[in-house]
C-alpha cells in the first residue's frame, strides 16, 4: 500500500492510476493520523513552493511527513514534491521539509540560449549519478516528461541521483537513504515512468 499525500496541490488522479497499473494499492489522503501509520509515502505536487508548504501546514502534515521519513519508510517526492524535500526555495520564503539538504533555484539561462525556454517543458533524458533500486532497469535512452522553472541544488553531491541537461546540467533526481525525489512526472512518462513507479512499489 502506498499512501499518496492529497493536499490540494495538483491533480493526483494520474499518479493513482499509474500505481494501480503496476499492481499496487494506493490510498490518497490528507489525514495526518492516517499518514502517521503509512509504510510507504508518495508526495506529488504542482504549483508554487510556498503555496504547497502552506497547504501541508494547514493539514498538520509537516511534522508527520518528517517523522515518517525519519522512521525509514520509502518516501518519494515527484515534481514539486521533490522540491519540497529541500531546505527552501528561491520561489518563496517558507522552509521546506529539509529531508535532503539543498535549495531550489530558478533556471538561469544565458542570453545566447534563445532556443531554450523557461519553464523547461517536454521530454528529456536522464543520466544516473549513482546506483539506486529506484532507477533499476532504466537505461541511457530513458526519457521523462518535465514541466518546471526551478531545480534542486543539493548541498551534498552524494545526494544527487539523476542529472538532466537544459542549458546546463541540473539535478533531476535526489536520494538520501529512504528519501527520494524526481523532478519529472513519472505518471506522464509512459513505460519509463511505469518502471520507476514499479521500482518504488518493490522497495
Amino acid at each position: 500500500m502506498i499512501h499518496v499525500v492529497d493536499y490540494g496541490a495538483g491533480n493526483i488522479g494520474s499518479v493513482l492510476n499509474m500505481i494501480k497499473r503496476v499492481g499496487c494499492e494506493a490510498l490518497p489522503t490528507g489525514d495526518a493520523r492516517v499518514l502517521s501509520a503509512a509504510t510507504k509515502i508518495l508526495l506529488p505536487g504542482v504549483g508554487s513552493f510556498d503555496n504547497a508548504v502552506q497547504k501541508l501546514q494547514s493539514l498538520g502534515l509537516i511534522d508527520v511527513l518528517r517523522e515518517r521519513a525519519a522512521a525509514g519508510i520509502p518516501f518519494l517526492g515527484i515534481c514539486l514534491g521533490m522540491q519540497l524535500l529541500a531546505s527552501g526555495s528561491e520561489e518563496g520564503v517558507l522552509p521546506g521539509l529539509d529531508l535532503i539538504s539543498g535549495t531550489v533555484r530558478k533556471f538561469s539561462l544565458d542570453a545566447s540560449q534563445t532556443s531554450l525556454k523557461i519553464p523547461h517543458m517536454g521530454w528529456n533524458l536522464i543520466r544516473k549519478m549513482k546506483a539506486s533500486r529506484l532507477t533499476a532497469g532504466l537505461d541511457d535512452k530513458a526519457r521523462f516528461y518535465f514541466v518546471h522553472s526551478y531545480h534542486y541544488e543539493c548541498i551534498d553531491a552524494a545526494d544527487r541521483l539523476l542529472e538532466t541537461h537544459h542549458g546546463y546540467a541540473f539535478t533531476s533526481g535526489v536520494e538520501r537513504g529512504n528519501v527520494m525525489g524526481v523532478q519529472f512526472h513519472p505518471e506522464k512518462s509512459h513505460r519509463y515512468g511505469m518502471q520507476l513507479i514499479k521500482n518504488f512499489v518493490e522497495l
